[in-house]
C-alpha cells in the first residue's frame, strides 16, 4: 500500500493519534460540525478554556487583556458552527450588553478591563461586525430564533450605510471599508483586504436580502486579482484616483492582516484565486530560503520580494501555510499541525482551529496528516 492509499485508509477510520500533552488534539477526516462527537470537541473545549470567560468575554491576553468585536465574532460564528448553544449564549450576551452601545447596529471594537471607561472609542471594526452577524444568521436558522436574524439584518444595513463606499478609481466597485470612521482620505478609501469574508457576505445578503454585501464580496474578490498582480495582499490599501496605493503611516506588508486573506478565500470556496496562489508560492519560498529556524513559521512578508521579515513558532501560523498550501494544490492530505493552546497566544490558535473548520467546510482533502 503506498502512503497515499494508507492516508485514506487512516483518515476514513479517524486513527490520527492524539499527542501527549493533554492540550494537544487529535484530528481526523470528519463529516459534521455539530454534536458533542464532532471532530474538533476537544478543539473547541480547549480553546474555551485557554480564551474564553466564564461570562463569554473572548480575551486576547496579549493586548492588554482585551476583548474586541473580532474576537467576540470569531467566538460567536464557533459556537454557532458548533452548535454550543450556551457558549453562543453567554457570547452573545456579553457582547449585547458591552459592544452593542453604538447609536447604529454596529459593535464597538475594542473592550478593556479595569479602565474607569472599558470602552473608550465607539468606532467599529468592519470584520468584527461581519463574523458576529454571520454567526446571528447560521444560530438562527439553526434554532429558528427570528430574533437572531432580525438582529443580523440591522448588522447587515448599518454595514452597507456606513461602511460600503463606491471606490474612487472609476472602477464602479464597491468598498468594504474598514470602520464607519478614520479611514476615508479627500481622494480614496484605505482598505484592509482581510476584512473581506465572502462566504460571510454573501450569507448574511442570503439571508437578509442586503444584497450589497454580495456585490460587495465579488468587488472585493476582484480588487484581491487587481492586488495580486502587483505582489502578495498588503495587510493595508489606500484605492482612490490614484489606483491602488500603500496606505501611508500604515503596513504595506504581507502580515499579520493579510495572512487571512488565503484562509477567506479558501473558506469561501475559491482556492483557484491568484492571491491564495502567491500566498502559496511565498510560503514555499520562505521554507527553503534558509531564513527560518527549525520550528519557526513565517509571519511577515515583503509584499513584493515575498523576503521574510517575521517568523513565530506559533503553530497556528503553521497550520495557515500548510493549508494553503494543500487548498491550492487540490492534494490530499496537509501537515497542518496538531492543534494546542499551551504554546500560542489568542490570535494564532484561532487562526488554528478557523482553520481546521475550513479544512472541514472546504477542503475535506486537507485532511491533517
Amino acid at each position: 500500500m503506498n502512503r497515499r492509499a494508507a492516508l485514506r485508509t487512516v483518515a476514513s477510520v479517524g486513527l490520527f493519534p492524539l499527542l501527549g500533552s493533554t492540550s494537544a488534539v487529535a484530528q481526523s477526516m470528519p463529516n459534521s460540525l455539530a454534536g458533542p462527537n464532532q471532530p474538533l470537541a476537544e478543539a473547541w473545549s480547549a480553546w474555551k478554556a485557554a480564551f474564553l470567560s466564564p461570562e463569554g468575554r473572548v480575551i486576547d491576553k496579549l493586548q492588554q487583556g482585551a476583548s474586541h468585536s473580532e474576537s467576540q465574532g470569531y467566538g460567536l460564528l464557533m459556537a454557532a458552527l458548533f452548535h454550543d448553544n450556551a457558549t453562543f449564549d453567554a457570547i452573545y450576551r456579553w457582547t449585547e450588553a458591552n459592544l452593542a452601545i453604538r447609536s447604529d447596529a454596529l459593535l464597538a471594537w475594542r473592550w478593556l478591563p479595569n479602565q474607569t471607561v472599558s470602552v473608550a472609542d465607539r468606532n467599529n471594526a468592519t470584520d468584527g461586525d461581519l463574523f458576529y452577524a454571520w454567526a446571528l444568521v447560521l444560530h438562527s436558522r439553526a434554532t429558528g430564533m427570528l430574533s437572531l436574524r432580525r438582529r443580523a439584518t440591522a448588522i447587515a444595513e448599518s454595514l452597507v450605510k456606513n461602511c460600503v463606499v463606491e471606490a474612487r478609481d472609476g472602477s464602479g466597485r464597491l468598498l468594504l471599508t474598514p470602520a464607519a470612521e478614520g479611514f476615508a482620505r479627500k481622494n480614496a478609501q484605505i482598505i484592509n483586504p482581510s476584512y473581506y469574508m465572502p462566504r460571510a457576505m454573501r450569507e448574511i445578503a442570503a439571508a437578509t436580502g442586503i444584497n450589497a454585501l454580495a456585490t460587495c464580496a465579488s468587488d472585493g474578490e476582484a480588487l484581491m486579482t487587481d492586488l495580486a498582480t502587483q505582489g502578495l495582499m498588503p495587510d493595508w490599501i489606500e484605492v482612490g484616483t490614484s489606483g491602488m496605493t500603500p496606505a501611508v503611516n500604515m503596513s504595506d506588508k504581507n502580515g499579520y492582516e493579510a495572512m487571512r486573506v488565503a484562509l477567506f478565500l479558501i473558506w469561501s470556496g475559491n482556492a483557484a484565486h491568484l492571491a491564495v496562489a502567491d500566498q502559496v508560492r511565498a510560503y514555499l519560498q520562505a521554507e527553503t530560503s534558509g531564513n527560518l529556524q527549525n520550528g519557526e513559521y513565517v509571519t511577515v512578508m515583503d509584499r513584493k520580494s515575498g523576503a521574510v521579515l517575521e517568523a513565530s513558532s506559533s503553530l497556528g501560523y503553521g497550520a495557515l501555510a500548510a493549508f494553503s498550501e494543500c487548498a491550492s494544490h487540490s492534494r490530499f492530505g496537509a501537515k497542518i499541525p496538531f492543534f494546542r493552546t499551551d504554546e500560542q497566544p489568542y490570535y494564532p490558535a484561532t487562526l488554528h482551529l478557523m482553520t481546521l473548520i475550513a479544512q472541514i467546510v472546504s477542503a475535506p482533502e486537507c485532511v491533517p496528516i
